[in-house]
């Protein structure tokens, strides 16, 4: 027994040395294309970088164009082997996947509204039925038809009138975030010619049934910045400015309360908010200030017979308290407080019913779900048994119902849409998430939290799922995951494109660094702006916990991350290159300094209390040493796979452009270092539920082919 192990190992390691040997041969025979040099130097505080791929930011230039059309052409000739591996993959995870599928319905003003699937559609069926479930259907929009010759299609922002006669809807055609709203006559079954473009694409009804807010956005910086007064039946051009946003660090948006009383315009930075309100009823009278913003403060309201409930930190709360006003008095000298801060738990967010609210709280990193009556006669937390799961309420748009709907999924379990009876507390599964094709059984697989140690004495939670029976022996290939940033908090999650990693031996690991919100807002507090690095430290010092633990080795160990999620790829790159064997960095944020000193670029300006505002010397000195584009260095980088949309407003295309270029000149290793650009797309990817499937095919083809494994 012992000789047949010591000869698999064996044979793997030298399978793993030939792969290693004909990845360095295919590197040298295919040559790698080149972006030329044109110096440009940035000056600020008295420091001068040096960029000399400044250049492939010109969208328009035709040389950009070829450059990111050769890095495809090398990215297609590096994988060509990886091709019907991509495909069989593409198939697997689309197999797993009910191909006619329909949503939950929900209840909304006498109306049941179904979101469908149907087999060989990349795109839904939006429904509803009058009073009853068995009513006849009426086709509200089938977004398969309308995105025909369309390369990318996005709709969103779906708005029903309170007469129900009338919807409107934001349509994206291009990945650029840029909205044009339509509203369609639900009675007759046309779209009304007039359109409303450069928007959020939502919108919000007044009572009146005739009359539509929405945000529009800037041009340039695509910053919500402004509200406008739609009327039924005008043209845009004629629409009524009611709110411009003057400081460039905020944006807007408008919504109505679940009352269905007051229309509300938010305001709102990384660390302040501001509301005002007006009642639902008379849309042409002005808006009122709720509450003038002060710096730091931050707060949300939710509305209830005749007060409204505000979830805020004032007072230094800093994981948020629960507090209560009128609506007719609604500045913070009036605010009483309802639910006390505590140190140990987060707030983050209430739910009202007409007999009872629910709280949404976060403690010791957990999601709770606590259901409170009104009068104060029962209060209770629903019962989760475990450290993997995520729970969440759903949508719940009707106020007078003792039925709650939630969430529950874990790193194993299917996400299920469950029907809580809060007075009988019963509850109705009402769906759980098919898994097809592969004989998905959840007791195949294994998930646990562990706790790793950080450089500075914190304790790093790490949340991880494997299949049974896998041997913790340090020869496991393991994938590590996290984002941490803007207190945005990845909570384990089960995904069935995942289970083609776990089928094929991979460890997934999701590192609850700070910056996230996992264990309450101070976690988010040390992981920004000068303290951002505890981010990237935490991420390595799991990665060595891992190692030393005997969970993978540095041969075997990968890392993934997205946006901010790819800055912290980027940094890992740069300051522990030797411990990872490859990473995968999508649409990475990876340009720091220079991004973040162009206030015409999306999204700057309101990053400043996230990343710290570079005209003030301390936080350009601090993001420069941490930035991946200006720390690349002369030195081995691991095995790479980095990925761009061309339409990309949020993290532009040519940061992960530069980035590889600069890579490309000063790796002094024979290591992948492969650029894909999606042509066509932004951000998020392709559209359409099985195209964005691609993206995942991409990536796990690249980590598993560097573990030898092709099918």
């Amino acid at each position: 027994m012992k000789k047949t192990l010591i000869f698999s190992l064996l044979t793997l390691i030298f399978v793993a040395s030939c792969r290693n040997k004909e990845i360095s041969k295919t590197t040298m025979e295919i040559q790698a294309p080149k972006a030329d040099k044109i110096e440009k130097h940035l000056e600020k505080h008295g420091d001068v970088r040096l960029d000399n791929y400044y250049w492939l930011n010109e969208r328009d230039n035709e040389e950009v164009i070829d450059y990111l059309e050769r890095e495809n052409d090398y990215y297609d000739r590096m994988t060509e082997h990886t091709k019907d591996f991509q495909k069989s993959l593409f198939e697997e995870m689309k197999s797993r996947i009910k191909k006619d599928d329909e949503s939950v319905p929900y209840r909304f003003n006498g109306y049941y509204y179904i979101t469908k699937y149907e087999k060989g559609k990349d795109y839904p069926i939006y429904t509803r039925k009058r009073d009853s479930l068995e009513a006849e259907e009426e086709l509200l929009f089938d977004v398969n038809e309308m995105a025909e010759g369309h390369s990318y299609y996005n709709l969103s922002g779906l708005s029903v009138s309170p007469d129900n006669t009338k919807i409107s809807f934001g349509v994206d055609t291009v990945s650029r975030r840029k909205y044009t709203i339509y509203i369609k006559d639900l009675l007759t079954g046309t779209i009304l010619d007039e359109t409303i473009p450069l928007t959020t694409g939502g919108s919000t009804w007044a009572n009146d049934n005739s009359t539509l807010f929405y945000a529009q956005k800037d041009e340039q910086t695509l910053r919500s910045s402004k509200i406008f007064r739609h009327r039924l039946g005008t043209s845009s051009l004629s629409d009524e400015l009611i709110f411009a946003e003057e400081d460039e660090t905020f944006g807007t948006f408008v919504f109505k309360t679940k009352s269905k009383k007051f229309l509300v315009i938010g305001s709102y930075s990384t660390l302040t908010s501001e509301y005002r309100i007006l009642n639902a009823d008379t849309p042409f009278e002005d808006f009122k200030i709720f509450q003038p913003r002060v710096r730091g403060l931050e707060y949300s309201i939710s509305h209830y017979n005749d007060s409204f409930y505000v979830l805020t930190n004032m007072d230094g709360a800093s994981n948020f308290k629960l507090m209560k006003t009128s609506d007719d008095t609604t500045s913070m000298d009036n605010w009483e407080e309802m639910i006390a801060h505590k140190e140990d738990v987060l707030l983050e967010d209430i739910d009202i019913f007409k007999d009872y609210y629910v709280i949404s709280e976060r403690s010791n990193g957990l999601n709770r779900i606590k259901v409170v009556k009104w009068d104060g006669a029962d209060s209770y937390y629903l019962p989760f048994d475990n450290e993997t799961y995520t729970a969440f309420v759903s949508v719940n748009p009707e106020f007078d119902s003792k039925v709650l709907r939630y969430v529950y999924n874990s790193l194993i379990t299917p996400s299920s849409i469950i029907d809580f009876n809060m007075d009988t507390r019963e509850q109705i599964i009402l769906k759980e998430t098919e898994v097809l094709g592969t004989g998905f059984n959840k007791n195949n697989y294994e998930s646990k939290r562990i706790w790793a140690a950080a450089a500075d004495g914190t304790s790093i939670p790490v949340s991880m799922v494997y299949k049974k029976g896998i041997k913790m022996n340090g020869k496991t290939p393991l994938l590590l995951y996290a984002y941490g940033s803007y207190g945005s908090t990845v909570d384990p999650y089960f995904s069935t494109v995942r289970l083609s990693l776990l089928d094929r031996g991979f460890i997934f690991a999701i590192a609850h660094v700070r910056g996230s919100e996992y264990l309450g807002r101070s976690w988010y507090e040390n992981g920004k702006l000068l303290k951002k690095k505890n981010t990237f430290t935490d991420f390595i010092d799991v990665s060595k916990y891992l190692i030393a633990n005997k969970y993978t080795s540095s041969k075997h160990l990968y890392a993934n991350g997205g946006s901010a999620g790819g800055l912290l790829m980027g940094v890992i790159t740069n300051m522990a290159p030797e411990i990872y064997n490859g990473i995968v960095a999508e649409v990475p944020f990876v340009d720091v300094t220079t991004t973040m000193l162009d206030d015409s670029i999306p999204l700057t300006t309101g990053e400043y209390d996230e990343w710290g505002n570079p005209n003030e010397k301390e936080y350009y000195d601090y993001m420069t040493s941490y930035s991946p584009y200006d720390q690349v260095a002369i030195k081995d980088y691991p095995n790479l796979l980095v990925t761009t949309g061309l339409h990309d407003s949020q993290v532009q295309y040519w940061e992960p452009a530069k980035w590889v270029a600069k890579l490309r000149d000063m790796k002094t290793d024979t290591n992948l270092l492969l650029l894909h650009i999606n042509m066509e797309a932004g951000h998020g990817g392709a559209s359409g539920r099985f195209n964005a499937l691609k993206k995942y095919a991409r990536s796990y083809s690249f980590l598993l082919d560097l573990e030898g494994v092709n099918k």
